[in-house]
């Protein structure tokens, strides 16, 4: 579970509650699914025209994932500099055949390294391994941020249905200028709507699509690094020269260390 998420979007709804509750013993009044299904509605009916529906429902399904936790932490980072270098002593004492067994073992649980053990085992070069695998991250990336992409349009289409629902009632308002008792609650659905737009934008949609891109950048990221280990191993590199190389793309506190570590 993140636990700064859930954090995030408890501290957010109990913040707006309690200023209101601190205002006004009546709740009742911020309650509105006509203002609700105008927003959600609307966004989502415009999500739908821009988008194919697949993709657009493939954001949605990610919108709970955010609460569980990140694939990659940093201790995981940590322990793919130590893998790589396992591969290099392996490599180093019984040449690239050696870490042929891992690819099958990571066919299922991570294809992309797997892919990559392949084409060192292949015999491809150091360049080679580097111009294919640099394709593969960013037509990765590319694709699995298009649920981000769409998480962020609906939280930037959210406020614009909400002043539309705004409209909407202030015509009905002018329309009974002649019921004055009929002014106040129509003006206050009027302007209802136009929170719910904003709440639902800055509390929901649009922390999801940063949440989405952070962690899809911190998988980019993974990727660029082992990507850059298995070049080492291709050019048979000594362990210590990859851990120095991929202990480069990481913050110092989490350098490998292969006097200290575990090989």
């Amino acid at each position: 579970m993140s636990i700064g998420t859930i954090l995030g979007f408890i501290a957010g709804i109990g913040l707006f509650i309690g200023a209101v509750l601190s205002e006004t013993d009546d709740f009742s009044v911020f309650i509105s699914a006509s203002s609700a299904t105008m927003v959600v509605g609307g966004a989502l009916a415009a999500s739908f025209i821009s988008y194919e529906l697949r993709y657009v429902i493939l954001a949605l399904k990610g919108i709970p994932r955010v609460i569980g936790s990140p694939t990659i932490s940093r201790n995981l980072l940590k322990s793919e500099v130590g893998r790589v270098i396992r591969w290099g002593y392996a490599v180093q004492k019984s040449g690239l055949p050696a870490i042929e067994g891992d690819a099958a073992k990571l066919k299922k649980t991570d294809p992309f390294l797997s892919f990559g053990i392949e084409m060192v085992v292949s015999g491809y070069s150091g360049p080679e391994i580097r111009d294919i695998l640099t394709t593969t991250i960013e037509s990765s990336f590319g694709r699995n941020m298009v649920p981000a992409n769409i998480c962020g349009k609906i939280g930037s289409l959210c406020p614009a249905f909400g002043m539309v629902g705004t409209l909407v009632g202030l015509v009905i308002m002018l329309g009974n200028l002649s019921d004055p008792s009929s002014l106040g609650p129509a003006l206050s659905i009027a302007l209802i709507t136009t929170l719910y737009g904003v709440l639902f934008a800055q509390l929901l949609f649009s922390p999801v699509s940063a949440k989405m891109t952070q962690r899809e950048q911190i998988v980019r990221f993974r990727n660029y690094l082992v990507a850059e280990g298995l070049v080492m191993l291709a050019e048979k590199k000594p362990p210590r020269y990859i851990q120095d190389r991929m202990n480069s793309f990481l913050d110092p506190a989490i350098h490998f260390n292969i006097d200290k570590d575990k090989k």
